[in-house]
């Protein structure tokens, strides 16, 4: 195997028996996949690191979308990608006295505020418009891709099978990445209800695999949110007494 083949979604690991003709699993996803699972598991230990597994992520994802043709994901990716970089940059910023700058701690009570009416605002419009919206970045991802000389054809999309989940998962996965960079506890309440949703959805579609992905997300962001909810406390402590 060619290290070019090994990039292609059509050469298979193993085929894992779920559903009816089970589930082919290739190099690129396991790898991507489990990548996402160490980059989440990190973060849920304040470990740096994970933005490693982050980028890897999300760099191996977004060529797995451009294989399946899922224009509008890929461009996602792009964002997670300059998200992974800030995120890297403001965790390794130290103070005087050589310490994280960044703390772990709860968002104000004005900015949760804030961001709950903008995101449910966001996931309205989206919901209503997300054929539209998917489309037009579907479409922008193949004109920047063919600048490049892909000599892509134009995307056939078809409607989205659930719009108000789907909108909902792409509000709240940009919200929860942004809390993350900036080491918010929300962030960890957020990616739990995403991936409640995406254990639904998937299971729904019948992609088995990527339930069980989710189920594994899940109890990491569950541990995460009571690892960061303990932290927050303790350095709220700090904050009062020092």
């Amino acid at each position: 195997m060619d290290i070019m083949s090994w990039f292609s979604i059509n050469t298979i690991l193993v085929n894992i028996p779920l559903g009816k003709e089970g589930y082919p699993l290739s190099w690129i996803e396991a790898v991507g996949t489990i990548a996402g699972l160490l980059c989440i598991w990190l973060a849920s230990q304040e470990k740096i690191v994970n933005y490693v597994f982050g980028l890897i992520n999300v760099t191996l994802f977004a060529i797995i979308f451009f294989q399946i043709q899922l224009y509008a994901s890929l461009l996602l990716q792009i964002f997670f990608f300059v998200a992974n970089i800030y995120g890297w940059y403001a965790w390794s910023r130290v103070n005087s006295l050589h310490q994280a700058e960044l703390k772990i701690r709860w968002l104000k009570p004005s900015h949760s505020i804030a961001m709950v009416t903008i995101s449910a605002v966001a996931i309205i419009v989206l919901t209503f418009n997300i054929d539209k919206v998917f489309g037009f970045l579907a479409f922008t991802a193949v004109d920047l891709l063919n600048l490049f000389g892909a000599n892509l054809a134009a995307p056939i999309l078809e409607p989205d099978a659930f719009p108000f989940w789907d909108s909902a998962m792409t509000v709240l996965s940009i919200v929860a990445m942004i809390l993350m960079t900036r080491k918010l506890v929300e962030n960890w309440l957020i990616w739990s209800v995403i991936n409640v949703i995406s254990i639904v959805i998937f299971y729904k579609q019948g992609v088995y695999a990527m339930s069980i992905e989710y189920i594994l997300l899940l109890a990491i962001a569950i541990n995460g949110s009571r690892l960061w909810i303990k932290a927050a406390k303790n350095n709220n402590k700090n904050n009062i007494f020092s």
